[in-house]
């Protein structure tokens, strides 16, 4: 038995584990490099350019932009619709989470697939699809003459299409361990079926839900791509407003400014979502999901049975089904031809090379994210121990550890135009001249992958057994034997899931590409958007068309990673 286990038995403070903590500060110094130098270098280095002015930084210039009016309306809206957005998706998703995670029904499978799609699916892909449901000459336009896109419902609309999935897998995967006798013992008691769940399982799914809100609320905070499509020049959150300054109006000041708001209401987010994952992870005894789902039995349940799967056609599968219907108006493929060509002018290369482009990119970003996300997450499972500093004064490397945690999921809430400009600026002299280098599109999605990397990789890390890895290492194994033989072969799958996330939100990746992407290397997301900014059927039609490839290979990574998904507890 090891010092540290003996004292801490005896009653004494735990003394530093140095191996323990070397190979964590090991672990983590690729991750630590990689968002220093790629992520907090270029967000410093555009705040820091638009705040100085005259040879100093001028704070007073904070004020001056909030106090603006269409400032203010920026920031109530953004606000505001991320409130009502976060509503509007517990509503209507809770129920689809008690479904999934209660009942066992044919399909289910490929049906948790499809409601996933739409998460991973770009937002400027979402964009266009509410665009041909409900915008201007969209199906409801055409049929009955109802067209929501010059109204904030469709942006909302949108946001509850694109988060479903996320209540649907978080607060579905833990109701689906949840122990239902414990509810049946209180009915059992004399409790109706309403006063059971509300005191004996909403208090256990109240982690999960909070976490779930939270997420929501930080998606619609930072919503891009889908109030740039939707939203016209009424409607704009912080997200467009700092593209707007950056990319048209050239003022990196107030660029700078709301980056900074932004910056700090999404670490206020995520301190929170932290505190709520910890007490889901602390508070409660889990059961098998297998056993907890049954075949529904009543009408009552059938009836609901229906109604969700209903709600998910006609909110999740209407708009992608207008979206592929759309890309085949003209007749023979016109649309689909014609991105073979290059005589429409919007690029230099025919439009259909976008798609070989983003999967080189969507590779190689994975390969990074893996790498990086996979470090971190080992590192963050290694076990605790007391440090000391300098002054003897004993520090938890919990914390330190929490709080590494929590800055790996930054690059989900902080702005990826903000992100993408600073890569111009910051990334622009010796050793690190990356401008006119094909690794700066990979560098920006690898960002956002990392954190999904990270997040399916820790829960199942974590129930690694660590005396499997004691034991070998007793026995004369090297680390690196530890990790190959005992490690991996339980997280083989996870790493696999983490891999299709990560290859699915670099496919999607548009905040950050849009500024870094060469006009003759496209991505998907940029190449529709660009269609879509210019006028003309076809280039309408061109977009409509690289939007429903880009769904396609979105659903396929999804419909793949639920074949070898065998344990649903992650966080994704």
């Amino acid at each position: 038995m090891d010092v540290a286990r003996t004292e801490v038995r005896a009653g004494r403070p735990m003394t530093p584990a140095p191996g323990k903590n070397a190979a964590r500060l090991a672990l983590l110094i690729v991750p630590v490099v990689f968002f220093a130098l790629f992520f907090a270098y270029p967000v410093a280095a555009i705040v820091a350019r638009g705040l100085e002015a005259d040879g100093g930084w001028h704070f007073g210039r904070i004020t001056d932009v909030v106090t603006q009016p269409d400032i203010r309306h920026v920031l109530w809206f953004t606000t505001w619709q991320a409130f009502v957005s976060t509503a509007l998706t517990l509503l209507i998703a809770l129920p689809g989470a008690y479904v999934f995670a209660r009942f066992d029904f044919p399909g289910k499978q490929i049906l948790r697939a499809v409601v996933t799609v739409p998460f991973v699916l770009p937002t400027v892909v979402v964009g266009s699809a509410f665009l041909a449901l409900i915008g201007r000459g969209g199906l409801l336009d055409e049929l009955w003459g109802v067209r929501l896109d010059t109204t904030v419902w469709a942006i909302l609309l949108a946001h509850v299409f694109f988060n479903y999935a996320v209540v649907v897998r978080t607060v579905g995967g833990l109701w689906s361990q949840l122990d239902p006798r414990q509810e049946e013992a209180a009915r059992v008691l004399g409790a109706s079926r309403f006063a059971a769940w509300r005191k004996v399982t909403l208090p256990a799914l109240s982690p999960a839900v909070a976490a779930a809100a939270l997420m929501v609320f930080l998606f619609t905070f930072t919503s891009f791509g889908v109030v740039q499509i939707l939203g016209g020049p009424t409607f704009a959150t912080l997200e467009v407003e700092i593209y707007r300054q950056t990319s048209e109006i050239f003022d990196l000041s107030t660029a700078a400014v709301l980056t900074m708001i932004q910056f700090v209401a999404v670490g206020a987010i995520l301190a929170v979502h932290a505190w709520t994952v910890r007490r889901r992870e602390t508070a409660l005894r889990l059961v098998d999901a297998s056993v907890t789902a049954r075949r529904p039995r009543g009408a009552g349940q059938w009836t609901l049975l229906a109604a969700v799967l209903g709600t998910a056609a006609v909110l999740l599968v209407s708009p992608l089904a207008v979206l592929v219907q759309r890309s085949l108006d003209a007749p023979g493929f016109a649309y689909y031809k014609a991105l073979t060509d290059d005589e429409s002018g919007v690029f230099l290369v025919p439009p259909i090379e976008a798609v070989g482009n983003s999967l080189q990119y969507a590779c190689a970003a994975t390969a990074l994210a893996l790498l990086i996300g996979g470090l971190a997450a080992a590192a963050l499972t290694l076990p605790h121990s007391r440090l000391r500093s300098n002054g003897g004064t004993p520090m938890d490397a919990g914390r330190l550890v929490r709080g590494f945690d929590a800055l790996l999921m930054l690059p989900l809430g902080v702005s990826a135009v903000t992100v993408g400009f600073g890569f111009l600026i910051a990334l622009d002299e010796p050793p690190l001249d990356l401008r006119s280098s094909w690794i700066l599109v990979p560098l920006a999605q690898a960002l956002v992958g990392v954190p999904f990397v990270v997040r399916t990789m820790l829960p199942v890390l974590r129930a690694v057994d660590v005396r499997l890895r004691e034991a070998a290492a007793v026995l004369g194994a090297s680390p690196w034997r530890v990790w190959r033989e005992v490690d991996l072969p339980m997280v083989r799958r996870a790493l696999l899931i983490a891999a299709g996330f990560a290859f699915a939100v670099s496919l999607g990746e548009f905040g950050a590409t849009v500024f870094i992407a060469r006009p003759d290397n496209p991505t998907l997301p940029v190449a529709v958007a660009r269609l879509l900014g210019r006028a003309g059927e076809l280039n309408y039609g061109q977009a409509m068309a690289l939007s429903t490839i880009l769904m396609v290979v979105c659903a396929v990574a999804l419909l793949l990673l639920e074949r070898i998904r065998t344990d649903r507890t992650g966080e994704f």
